[in-house]
């Protein structure tokens, strides 16, 4: 049997990554993330953005010296003292360096509520674990003692700071990010599909240059991820400052990565030029079709009736737009190739 081909991928995460961008004699230091002939077929981007990845790396962007102009919220002094959102949340998430695995956990991916489920089942052993390594790193307040303790209340309350501080800050923005995830999964799947894992792993240049088998991209320590066949996951992130990966290398591999920016502001609908040829409501069914959504969530984006969105996505996949597969009861609906270009050619952005 012939022996699986090893592909490497090197990887920044300058959020997880302790200390310097390069070693002291300068030498730049990567993160080395292995694959197997398996982990290439395995790698996968994210349906959309993850609601628990965004609220942390916000946090991120919140402390910078120049705060994303969008977030509606500023940090305010007296923050550790662990009194409102802000207050429990800033201490476990540092401005740059590492902060707890437990804060993102996968099942985030489903949803905010799922996800906070998951982050209140955290055993106490990786509780602690976790909160040691950022304590050694950041001193933290005395109440996150009964956090580390795995107390329940100390679990429900960082679950209801994260929710408060996720929908009151991020709420109103969320349109906005699901947007240019979706955009940028559609760029990531349209080379998937033409050119394999590999073609997709070049399009995440300049920052990220794929020299095969390696995509190089600085790391602050050198550090190497051995996949074993498990795949990697790319989530693509409005708030990432550059890409970003779990501490734990036991945990589901996964790069959190920044997401395409516009080349401009769009200040007109993505689909306006597609409505002379498609109609205003296919084009708006067209532009709606990102995240695989099921008939009914593509009736709500787009405004229309379920039956009016059935018949347009039958329109759009007998003209090779669209393909529609079903799944138990719901039938969902993907751009293809072809239908990911025409939309990227005609918005506004260039996205």
């Amino acid at each position: 049997m012939p022996t699986a081909r090893v592909v490497e991928i090197v990887v920044p995460v300058a959020v997880r990554g302790i200390g310097d961008r390069s070693t002291p004699s300068g030498e730049h230091t990567v993160l080395r993330v292995h694959f197997t002939a398996t982990d290439l077929v395995r790698t996968r981007v994210s349906d959309g953005a993850d609601p628990l990845w965004e609220t942390v790396l916000s946090l991120h962007r919140l402390q910078d010296r120049h705060p994303d102009p969008a977030l509606p919220v500023r940090r305010r002094s007296g923050h550790g003292d662990g009194r409102g959102p802000l207050g429990m949340l800033l201490p476990l998430v540092p401005r740059r360096g590492y902060f707890p695995d437990f804060l993102t956990p996968p099942a985030a991916a489903a949803g905010v509520e799922p996800g906070l489920e998951a982050l209140m089942s955290t055993p106490r052993t990786r509780l602690r674990a976790e909160l040691t390594v950022l304590a050694d790193r950041n001193p933290l307040p005395s109440w996150t003692r009964s956090l580390a303790d795995g107390e329940p209340a100390a679990l429900r309350r960082l679950a209801r700071a994260l929710r408060t501080y996720h929908h009151s800050t991020l709420g109103p923005l969320w349109p906005r990010v699901t947007r240019r995830a979706h955009t940028d999964r559609a760029l990531r799947l349209h080379a998937l599909w033409h050119g394999g894992a590999e073609a997709m792993l070049r399009t995440y240049g300049p920052a990220m240059r794929w020299r095969s088998p390696v995509l190089e991209v600085a790391y602050p320590v050198d550090r190497d991820l051995r996949l074993d066949g498990r795949g990697l996951l790319l989530v693509p992130s409005c708030f990432a400052r550059s890409p970003v990966a779990l501490a734990d290398t036991a945990l589901p591999p996964t790069l959190v990565y920044p997401a395409r920016a516009p080349k401009a502001d769009a200040t007109k609908p993505a689909y306006q030029g597609l409505a002379p040829l498609l109609g205003h409501t296919r084009a708006a069914v067209l532009q709606a079709l990102g995240g695989d959504p099921t008939t009914t969530e593509l009736a709500r984006r787009a405004g229309v009736s379920l039956s009016s969105a059935s018949e347009h996505a039958a329109v759009l996949r007998e003209a090779g737009l669209v393909a529609s597969v079903r799944q138990s009861n719901a039938v969902r609906h993907v751009l293809t190739p072809l239908g990911s270009a025409l939309l990227r050619e005609n918005s506004p952005s260039g996205a």
